[in-house]
């Protein structure tokens, strides 16, 4: 009974957990759709609550999605937390809710509130240390694709640089991990991918279907095809004659045969063109892409070049596009039935379905989207209109992804566009691409995820090249368009794949994930203003100037610069874009009241190429002046173990160049200790 007319209840609590024979609590289910925390629900799961049988002190919703507990004196949420973060919540969870915490009848202190998300201070994961790579049916089984993100550390890093609703964007999309994950998390996601099957593959995974139908149509479709499959050769010839399939399209010239028909036997041509024909007659446009979706999955398994394994079941091999990321012809194949594996593929799909759909039922797609386009282009994405990306991108020449899907494409009549293969970041291929002009294309690539990251967001990069010069052209390349370096992870894949063990000294088992700010500091605003070859020119004559006068003043930097912009031609731009120097020397260096002078920071290195004598010099001044401040005079071991670990790596001097010019500055006693000449400051000579 409820209310002041006593009116029954109609409808009942979904849950009432009870300790020691007392209702401790209510819980209650709501569609994922259906909000958690305010309207209706909350105040039906609150009359629960505090109904004369029942009077718990605690109610709780939950919609798949999202998990919100209250107090019946409360209108704020006690703990309020997505599903997906469960772990990072259980400790408050636990404290409020277990048995002991109903038996000792505290009374559970409201929530602070919860302070804003500060991006800035997040600090990047650790390595993931376990992790079942194909425990998420939503990766695994559908379709084939050539290199995978691990979708568990995906999500960490998703679920570590931002909160629910941020959007994220992985702009070499692929088989979708990102952007799927991110979803799961309840965050918007977009997805840009050169490769259709990639958009067909990801978009097919994520869209709604009613599955019941989709069960219906493919029993159909799996009972003609069994009613019409060829039983002779002669009947697969007329099939062949009859029915169309990707006749004549070329593979590329790494293949051991010319054409795509050319990977599949007679008899194996047939049966797809029939299984293909059939399912395009399909008339739900969704249940279709799905039973297309299958259809491409076994692909995979069916042609000429799937080896089997001797260690695993007759199905239990895998295709050469994917072993040796060429089309090899198998010495042996064996013959897998059609109808086998195309069931084998109805029921994975199931599977993710089925796993996927809790956290798709609320999804708005309109927020989100799966792209056919190019990472060098993304003006399909408003500027600082994201809020995370996470992405990996293609290595050099390791994997030609376009030329290797070309047997996908073409069975599902996905058209690829000469501009498709342009735009594709890698070396080599089809197009004979060199290194210079990959590195183009990538660098052009980090500039338009610069352009779309918002500020005071991060971007995490993975890595997994045996090349450091594509690490340094990542690093260098998103340091110059603004981006702040911010450390990287090693990150363990796991089992060592075939590639792996069959080149161990060449093909990387494990990856890196650099991590880059978005930040609205001077410095990478300079940068993005004049480019970073003048930003470095600007601190490196800031730093000689400084190195020059032991401390500059104002004037002695702003005419430096002028020297230098003059000499290189880029005062005018200065003068336009930055002429306001204050808020860099702030931010890089340290102001000196008792000298009116900018002064490199205590114990700093200098940051750019200043002529190694006169950093020694420096280094010198400050490190004997210090010294003989306290009533010190250090030998020269002393000397040079202080100030060697300040100069830049790479162009360290010798002890006879850091003597020379001590020399100039400082005098020796006979117990080889060293004090500065009378004026302070001594002679360097050029």
């Amino acid at each position: 009974m409820i209310g002041t007319t006593k009116r029954p209840i109609t409808v009942i609590p979904d849950y009432l957990l009870s300790v020691d024979e007392k209702y401790r609590w209510v819980l209650d289910a709501k569609g994922p759709r259906e909000s958690v925390t305010s309207g209706d629900n909350v105040l039906q799961a609150y009359s629960y609550a505090i109904h004369p049988e029942i009077r718990t002190r605690l109610f709780a919703l939950c919609n798949g999605k999202e998990f919100a507990l209250f107090e019946v004196e409360n209108r704020e949420p006690l703990l309020l937390f997505p599903l997906a973060e469960l772990a990072e919540f259980w400790r408050p969870l636990n404290d409020l809710l277990r048995p002991e915490a109903f038996r000792k009848n505290t009374q559970p202190k409201p929530a602070a509130p919860q302070p804003p998300f500060d991006y800035l201070a997040i600090k990047p994961p650790k390595e993931v240390a376990i992790f079942q790579k194909q425990s998420a049916k939503r990766h695994h089984g559908v379709h084939g694709y050539f290199t995978r993100q691990i979708w568990s550390v995906v999500q960490k890093y998703v679920s570590t640089f931002t909160k629910p609703g941020d959007i994220i964007l992985d702009p070499f999309g692929g088989s979708g991990v990102t952007y799927i994950e991110a979803l799961v998390l309840g965050r918007k996601a977009i997805q840009v991918d050169t490769n259709p099957l990639c958009k067909f593959v990801v978009e097919t995974l994520v869209s709604p279907v009613n599955l019941a139908l989709l069960e219906h149509d493919f029993e159909k479709v799996e009972a003609e095809f069994q009613r019409r499959r060829p039983n002779t050769d002669g009947e697969a010839d007329n099939l062949i004659e009859t029915l169309p399939y990707p006749k004549g399209v070329k593979l590329p010239k790494s293949s051991d045969v010319t054409t795509v028909d050319q990977l599949f036997s007679r008899m194996q041509l047939a049966e797809l063109a029939l299984l293909k024909s059939i399912i395009s007659r399909v008339k739900d446009g969704s249940s279709r892409a799905h039973l297309l979706l299958m259809f491409s999955g076994l692909l995979n398994k069916i042609n000429l070049t799937y080896h089997a394994s001797t260690a695993r079941t007759e199905g239990g091999g895998d295709s050469a596009i994917f072993r040796y990321y060429r089309y090899r012809i198998a010495h042996t194949s064996p013959r897998l039935d059609v109808a086998k594996v195309f069931r084998l593929r109805f029921n994975r799909v199931l599977g993710a379905k089925a796993e996927l759909a809790p956290y798709l039922a609320a999804t708005d797609f309109s927020s989100s989207k799966v792209l056919k386009g190019t990472a060098t282009d993304l003006s399909g994405i408003e500027d600082r209109s994201v809020d995370y990306i996470y992405t990996d991108p293609p290595y050099g020449s390791k994997i030609p992804y376009l030329d290797l899907s070309t047997m996908w494409n073409a069975w599902l009549d996905l058209d690829v566009t000469a501009e498709d293969f342009r735009n594709e970041a890698i070396e080599g291929g089809e197009q004979r691409k060199s290194k210079k002009e990959y590195e183009s294309l990538l660098s052009e690539s980090i500039r338009e995820m610069y352009r779309v990251l918002k500020f005071d967001r991060w971007m995490s990069f993975v890595f997994a090249h045996k090349d450091p010069a594509y690490w340094h052209l990542i690093v260098e390349t998103a340091e110059a368009v603004g981006f702040e370096y911010a450390g990287v992870t090693r990150q363990n894949n796991g089992q060592a794949s075939f590639k792996k063990r069959q080149n161990p000294f060449t093909v990387l088992s494990g990856q890196l994930i650099i991590n880059f700010r978005k930040v609205q500091n001077p410095k990478s605003i300079m940068a993005v203003r004049l480019g970073m070859d003048i930003a470095d020119i600007i601190e490196e004559t800031i730093e000689g100037t400084i190195a020059a006068h032991q401390g500059a003043s104002l004037e002695q930097i702003n005419d430096g610069l002028v020297i230098r912009g003059l000499e290189l031609g880029f005062l005018h731009i200065l003068s336009q874009q930055y002429n306001d120097l204050t808020p860099l020397l702030r931010e890089k260096f340290q102001y000196e009241e008792i000298d009116d002078k900018y002064h490199i920071k205590k114990n700093a290195k200098f940051k750019t190429h200043v002529d190694v004598r006169l950093r020694v010099r420096y280094y010198l001044l400050s490190y004997l002046r210090r010294m003989e401040h306290n009533g010190i005079h250090p030998k020269f071991d002393d000397i040079v173990l202080s100030i060697i670990p300040l100069l830049k790596n790479g162009i360290t001097p010798e002890n006879q160049t850091v003597l020379s010019v001590l020399e100039g500055l400082a005098e020796r006693d006979t117990n080889d200790r060293w004090r500065l000449k009378e004026d302070g400051q001594g002679t360097l000579d050029f």
